[in-house]
């Protein structure tokens, strides 16, 4: 049984914080999927991914292509089993999440804007829904500077 990670950004941008929670990730031996709402947002995060980090390098792809499920990160606007077996779910832009997959995971990470009012509504609606559900959860936050869990449920 899995747990969702809320990650609040509050301090750097989500092309920063992708990158070093998908190295976490790939660290467990997780195959990622990230989950978005917006083609052309998960085009520009995909071009993002292939210039960061500047002294490694992201193997991923774009959801749809002829190799999806051998991609160790794969970048997807579709909801369900991830197309690449990943075991860990970073949902980013408001993606829903269902408690099922939580459930199935190892490991789903939420990541919203502090700055953004609707994002973080989004976010509490997530936490709520999935919280009820049963399903383990935390949230983090990077506004001391660090990561910092706040809560936990």
């Amino acid at each position: 049984m899995g747990a969702a990670y809320f990650y609040h950004l509050t301090r750097r941008p989500l092309e920063a914080v992708l990158p070093q929670l998908i190295d976490r990730a790939r660290g467990a031996g997780w195959r990622v999927a990230i989950r978005g709402r917006n083609p052309r947002r998960m085009e520009w995060l995909d071009e993002k991914l292939w210039l960061e980090p500047e002294d490694g390098f992201l193997p991923h792809g774009l959801s749809g292509g002829p190799h999806d499920a051998r991609q160790p990160v794969l970048l997807t606007l579709d909801e369900g089993p991830p197309g690449n077996g990943a075991a860990c779910l970073m949902a980013v832009d408001g993606a829903e999440v269902a408690a099922d997959e939580v459930q199935e995971l190892e490991r789903v990470c939420i990541l919203f804007d502090g700055g953004d009012g609707g994002a973080l509504e989004r976010a509490r609606d997530q936490w709520r829904t999935l919280t009820a559900a049963g399903c383990a959860a935390q949230y983090w936050s990077e506004e001391s500077g660090r990561w910092e869990k706040k809560a936990e449920a």
